[in-house]
């Protein structure tokens, strides 16, 4: 199987192939994805939360997502590798956030994902620099605290803005969009207005590709958003398992 690369990704839209998305924070997981064929896999900043018990992910810094990327990076063989700019590695300075995407792809990634289309004069360098960027509009989980956890594009001032956002993260040269929490009928209007693929979460099935949390479909995260499938109830069968394994050691400790 040959490596995937961007211009893959890009050619998927025009044959109209589904693109399939997941992430990965550590070695055997991204090794399970990888085997199993995924297209695209995400280090999300979502490790925050995921992994490091953090509210959100908004203190997710460069070290750890270099740490998380270099994990995920040793594990695959196949899929393309993207890596989020974790909140404060791009918004301050175009210089600084070339310089720490390029932290990232020396870490393993191949391409870095950027929230919103406010710090366009960063996405340009980066992708000047030779890094294929991957854009995010709808909800941005670095804007929680301004913009709160809720569906984006309901009002038609914020539909007008991300399908216009849509657009010139096109327009710059980024190789796909995440749509992120919007309704479907933006999402396939967006879909259908750029030539490159969208990739969706919670905005509906018409984008060109889709991208959940692994541990919200494998049932390993305990407050899933509402719009992710479980596919698996692992939580239930290692809390099982581990019972099992402290019985078999300790078999008087379950008497009485």
């Amino acid at each position: 199987m040959v490596k995937k690369d961007t211009a893959e990704i890009i050619e998927f839209k025009k044959l109209g192939h589904k693109i399939s998305a997941l992430t990965a924070y550590d070695y055997p997981i991204a090794k399970l994805l990888d085997e199993s064929g995924i297209d695209i896999i995400l280090i999300g900043d979502s490790l925050g939360n995921v992994m490091l018990g953090y509210r959100n992910t908004l203190p997710v810094t460069m070290t750890e997502m270099i740490i998380h990327t270099q994990a995920v990076s040793r594990a695959v063989g196949n899929s393309l590798v993207v890596a989020d700019m974790p909140f404060g590695s791009y918004q301050a300075d175009p210089k600084q956030a070339v310089s720490n995407a390029i932290s990232l792809v020396k870490a393993g990634a191949e391409a870095v994902k950027i929230e919103g289309a406010e710090y366009m004069d960063a996405i340009k360098r980066i992708i000047k620099a030779g890094i294929p960027v991957m854009g995010h509009l709808g909800f941005t989980p670095q804007s929680v605290n301004k913009l709160g956890y809720k569906i984006q594009g309901k009002l038609k001032t914020q539909r007008s803005k991300i399908k216009a956002d849509a657009k010139k993260l096109e327009k710059a040269g980024c190789f796909a969009i995440v749509l992120e929490m919007i309704p479907p009928d933006l999402a396939r209007s967006i879909t259908r207005s750029v030539k490159i693929p969208t990739i969706g979460i919670g905005a509906g099935p018409d984008c060109d590709g889709q991208i959940m949390v692994t541990y919200d479909i494998l049932g390993l995260y305990p407050n899933p958003p509402k719009f992710a499938k479980k596919y698996a109830d692992l939580s239930r069968s290692i809390k099982k398992a581990i019972k099992k394994y402290i019985k078999d050691i300790s078999p008087r400790s379950s008497a009485g």
